[in-house]
């Protein structure tokens, strides 16, 4: 049995859970989300419970059934809480700035890079070289914080580059002078 997948998920005061056949949406203080869940995963809701069970050891059941679980629970967590993910940008001249719902990155190249807000995302930049993104949908956070990095990922030799809050760059040994 999945220890992830047998754990019961209580729905805190103020969100609304819908279970109807394979769609689950959830409704909090931050908004809504909605998602299919796939596969043939049993959800049942009792009072302020969330039940996810299988139908049968099979290997595709057993695969998606604490992925099931913690998609839910993550659904739950984005309404109230909400997800951050924090990146810092590392170089002489390397900033990043508001530019109303978009962000302007200045990375090196010739030209400004425009990251436009995808719905349910919102930049907070506290310092030109840190950007903050939130928003309620954890997958959609992780995907535009990772999108960004990719634009100048830190280099190994100077560190230079976007990176997340606290991840560690391997450096490089540059080239030695001839003797």
């Amino acid at each position: 049995m999945s220890r992830i997948g047998k754990a019961p998920i209580t729905i805190p005061s103020g969100v609304e859970v819908t279970i109807s056949g394979r769609n689950v949406s959830v409704k909090g203080p931050k908004g809504t989300l909605a998602r299919n869940i796939p596969g043939e995963i049993i959800i049942r809701k009792e009072e302020s419970t969330i039940f996810v069970e299988r139908p049968n050891d099979e290997r595709q059941n057993r695969s998606l059934h604490g992925l099931s679980r913690t998609l839910i629970n993550n659904m739950i967590i984005g309404v109230t809480d909400g997800f951050t993910k924090e990146l810092e940008i590392i170089g002489v001249g390397y900033r990043a700035e508001a530019q109303g719902a978009n962000l302007r990155l200045a990375l090196g190249f010739s030209h400004p890079v425009i990251v436009p807000a995808p719905d349910g995302i919102t930049f907070e930049i506290p310092v030109q070289t840190r950007v903050i993104v939130k928003g309620i949908d954890k997958e959609l956070v992780g995907q535009v914080a990772a999108d960004i990095r990719s634009i100048r990922k830190p280099e190994p030799y100077k560190g230079k580059g976007v990176r997340y809050l606290g991840e560690r760059v391997l450096r490089k040994a540059g080239k030695t002078g001839k003797k």
